[in-house]
């Protein structure tokens, strides 16, 4: 038996197969993504099976069919004719919005739907996209329990002198408060850090650094600040979203006519990485580049990293791990120098030769001898965390 482990975006799908084995989940067998799932898009699956990857295109409905269940039932065909494919016992979702009401993962039903589909003006880039992935599915394998696991839930062990804002009490009671994201990550990190070292039991830091990016810090393994908050729009600069931004900026463009619209898309779309440099949201693109916007927008997110970190460290009273994941995170070793440099005064030292071969492959320990902190990268793996909260509430 296996859990099927996806992540539904606006015009792609994610999944990966995890086997169970004595009732413990494994590392995917199967894994690949479906894009161009956009109306119009042309649809492709690549996919990664006994060490070989492949890709075909499916077929488009020219009546102007759901693409998303046509795509649904090119997966059901694929996972029928691999050969040695365990049968599925679960599907586990992403979802990135539990609110106030799912603070851990749940079982699917009608409730659940349309509980999850009222939050969706809280996180309104994935929200929507992740219920509707999960009705696909619900329709597409029917016979199976729908699993919703949410980047939410990590940071349920918040104080409330941290979630709160400083809002009047009846907005607090409507649940406009800090919830934190990344959760599925920071689960697996965290659980990957406890397995390398025992200083993980104590004061952590982790940087889930890729296009959506934020940190956690956590003491005993339970987070216990974080950078994002109400929406997944707050913290660090991203690849397009602007991070932590004065209120007043809003209120000014307002005055000049914008609506509603219009600051979604700049404060989602159009910002970040992508608005500063002006060239691309792709930190890779950025270091090719070499030009002067470009080494402005790396700098300006490094800053942010560097910031957030003391801030956060001072939550939790020092500081005893670093970790970074995530697509930047794991791959760019010059900006974890540039951000191990920076907190040198926190004793943090990073070996730069280490650090050169961390390619986030497998998990790296990348401090120097005599560093006060331990320095890691980790390389996450959010649909196995997915999956696990899967096989547990169907073992329950």
């Amino acid at each position: 038996m296996a859990i099927l482990a996806v992540n539904a975006g606006s015009s792609s799908l994610k999944f990966s197969m995890h086997p169970l084995a004595a009732g413990q989940v494994q590392a995917s067998v199967l894994s690949g993504n479906i894009e161009g799932l956009e109306p119009g898009g042309k649809p492709v699956m690549g996919w990664r099976f006994q060490g070989k990857a492949q890709q075909q295109a499916l077929p488009v409905d020219g009546s102007g069919g759901d693409s998303f269940a046509q795509a649904l039932r090119s997966l059901r065909d694929l996972l029928a004719t691999l050969p040695g494919v365990p049968s599925i016992e679960a599907v586990a979702h992403r979802v990135v919005h539990g609110g106030q009401i799912y603070r851990a993962s749940v079982v699917v039903d009608d409730t659940v739907l349309e509980n999850l589909s009222s939050l969706n003006s809280l996180a309104p880039l994935h929200q929507p996209h992740n219920v509707e992935g999960i009705r696909a599915f619900r329709a597409a394998f029917a016979e199976l329990p729908q699993i919703a696991c949410f980047d939410t839930a990590f940071h349920a062990t918040l104080a409330e002198v941290d979630y709160a804002f400083a809002l009047p009490q009846e907005l607090s009671a409507q649940g406009v408060r800090r919830y934190g994201f990344h959760g599925l990550s920071y689960q697996f990190v965290m659980a990957s850090l406890l397995q390398h070292t025992p200083r993980a039991n104590g004061r952590v830091l982790m940087a889930h650094l890729g296009n959506g990016a934020s940190l956690c810090a956590a003491t005993e393994g339970k987070s216990r600040a974080t950078t994002m908050g109400f929406s997944a729009l707050d913290g660090l600069m991203m690849g397009t979203r602007t991070g932590t931004l004065d209120a007043g900026v809003l209120l000014y463009l307002l005055e000049q006519g914008w609506d509603h619209k219009r600051l979604q898309k700049l404060l989602y779309k159009q910002s970040g990485l992508l608005g500063v440099s002006g060239i691309s949201a792709d930190m890779r693109t950025l270091r090719a580049d070499g030009s002067a916007n470009a080494q402005k927008a790396i700098a300006q997110f490094t800053h942010r990293v560097v910031r957030e970190t003391g801030a956060l460290t001072a939550c939790i009273g020092g500081l005893d791990v670093l970790a970074f994941s995530g697509g930047i995170g794991e791959h760019d070793a010059a900006l974890r120098q540039d951000v191990c440099n920076a907190l040198g005064y926190l004793g943090v030292a990073v070996d730069a030769a280490l650090n050169q071969q961390a390619t986030g492959d497998v998990a790296m320990a990348i401090h120097a001898p005599g560093s006060a902190v331990e320095v890691w990268v980790i390389p996450t793996d959010e649909g196995v965390v997915a999956a696990r909260e899967a096989a547990r509430l169907i073992a329950t």
